[in-house]
């Protein structure tokens, strides 16, 4: 999936980076206590200040500042290129404890709920090679939906739309859930996602019944 290789590699460069700084602290560091280690007779320096060396020290920062910022924004802009057609719109409303999705692009809107207990829940059915936009919302607290496993999240608040657009480059079904505590069952709130070709989507939608079984 797109999104899941870009968040692996911003991760993996960020990650690189966070040990690479680490390991040159931790070598200062080691290196300061050895040589001021008690026993030794050192004489302390009378300079009071090194501008030269701090002005190195903020400059090697501002540079792995611009860069992480320049990299993340780019891959940002490659995960979120604007779509050559209209996105597949799908209204995802949360509630205490469950999901309902809305089709509006259905000759009579389809909704799709459940309860979320025991097997009981709810799929979120989208086609695969389309971008498709979920609209966000709740109708009482404040949750999340989250895919662990494509690396999507995003809150969902009440009287308020949050929007996202992603696209599934192959067919599957992953676990969602709420990522966000809300109460009593927030532990059961999952959902599925389930991504199918966009010649079995559009039969659904027009009344099909096999498609999101």
């Amino acid at each position: 999936m797109k999104q899941r290789r870009i968040f692996g590699e911003v991760l993996a460069l960020e990650s690189i980076i966070a040990a690479g700084v680490f390991v040159v602290v931790l070598a200062l560091l080691g290196y300061a206590l050895v040589r001021r280690r008690a026993g030794r007779q050192v004489t302390a320096s009378r300079r009071a200040e090194r501008p030269r060396l701090e002005g190195y020290y903020v400059g090697v920062l501002a540079v792995f500042a611009v860069l992480l910022v320049a990299w993340t924004a780019w891959q940002n802009h490659r995960e979120h290129r604007a779509a050559e057609r209209p996105p597949v719109r799908i209204d995802v409303s949360s509630f205490q404890w469950c999901w309902a999705f809305g089709y509006p692009q259905a000759p009579e809107h389809r909704r799709v709920s459940g309860t979320c207990r025991g097997e009981d829940l709810p799929t979120l059915l989208v086609p695969t090679g389309r971008a498709v936009q979920l609209r966000l919302t709740s109708h009482d607290v404040i949750h999340s939906l989250w895919v662990p496993h494509l690396r999507y999240k995003m809150d969902v608040f009440p009287d308020h739309v949050n929007t996202f657009t992603f696209t599934l480059d192959h067919e599957g079904r992953w676990m969602g859930k709420c990522a966000e505590f809300c109460g009593l069952r927030h532990r059961a709130m999952h959902f599925w996602i389930k991504a199918v070709s966009p010649g079995e989507y559009d039969r659904w939608l027009q009344g099909g019944q096999g498609a999101a079984a």
